[in-house]
């Protein structure tokens, strides 16, 4: 056990010294299945660790009347054979005004067994592209403005996102860093304001019994996003009802919180939906974000 420890923290630590260290931060809220349901849309490290095909499915929309209000897509599935091998893939889109951009990433992890009691230390690397352009059939106006060609007709942006994972039963410690392109070589590309730059997290389940008659996981992650402090998330998920139901529950160092119940039928179906209340800076202007997220297990029940 001390030695699965010291091999955990000698390739962990200087990851999360990584992390720690990057001066960026986040303002915005993400997706809020990424915290329980959905780990792997913000980790690569976490695809396929449950054996069998795992297809989830989100939608973002922002509770405003305004035109152009901010919307989000996401798509992605693992699958795990059952060994140490994995793969999944990531598509996401999302627009907001003229704006659009389209991301995706195929994702290779490997999952290291340390103990026979459920013990593991994962990596996870995603390669990909995106691309991002302006609407033309939005534009009021010339639609043939020269400024709308010359940023529709740039390169396509290739890029690489990195994590890890260490996880036991109830235990789980993960960080990760998207965008690597960027991270490492600050280009001319603009990749928005609201681009994550860093996670990192640590969770324990409490009660982890199949016959319990509930389960509770609290939760802190600290993460990023370019040109905003970094922000602390604290919160806990309750599963109860036979592990049929389950509310979300976290809280935000901009001082918003998320909020969200599910519903898990026999372990092979699930459906998500949150509510984000506004960051307090911009609570005066728009609402919040309601989101649905949708999860099929497949092939094989997860254990």
């Amino acid at each position: 056990m001390k030695l699965n420890i010291k091999h955990f923290l000698a390739a962990a630590l200087p990851v999360i010294f990584c992390l720690l260290a990057d001066p960026a931060s986040a303002q915005l809220n993400p997706f809020g299945a990424m915290y329980f349901q959905n780990q792997y849309m913000v980790n690569p490290a976490m695809a396929g660790l449950s054996e069998g095909l795992v297809v989830n499915l989100g939608y973002r929309q922002q509770w405003s009347s305004v035109q152009g209000a901010p919307t989000i897509q996401s798509l992605n599935a693992e699958y795990g054979a059952g060994g140490k091998v994995a793969f999944g893939l990531n598509l996401n889109n999302d627009k907001a005004g003229l704006l659009g951009r389209t991301r995706v990433m195929g994702t290779y992890a490997y999952h290291l067994p340390l103990s026979g009691d459920g013990q593991k230390l994962s990596f996870g690397l995603s390669l990909g592209f995106m691309d991002q352009r302006v609407e033309s059939s939005d534009v009021v106006g010339d639609d043939g403005d020269v400024a709308v060609g010359r940023y529709n007709d740039r390169d396509t942006y290739f890029d690489a996102d990195f994590g890890m994972a260490y996880t036991t039963g109830r235990l789980t410690v993960q960080g990760a860093v998207p965008n690597l392109k960027n991270f490492f070589r600050k280009d001319d590309v603009s990749l928005g304001a609201d681009r994550s730059t860093f996670m990192a997290a640590a969770s324990y389940k409490l009660l982890n019994d199949p016959n319990a008659a509930f389960t509770v996981e609290p939760k802190a992650v600290f993460r990023g996003v370019d040109g905003y402090k970094n922000i602390f998330d604290a919160g806990a998920n309750l599963t109860f009802a036979k592990n049929s139901l389950n509310l979300l529950g976290m809280y935000h160092s901009t001082k918003s919180a998320t909020l969200g119940f599910g519903m898990n039928y026999r372990g092979k179906f699930s459906v998500l939906g949150v509510y984000t209340t506004e960051t307090s800076a911009l609570r005066s202007y728009v609402n919040g974000n309601f989101e649905i997220a949708v999860r099929f297990n497949l092939l094989k029940q997860q254990k």
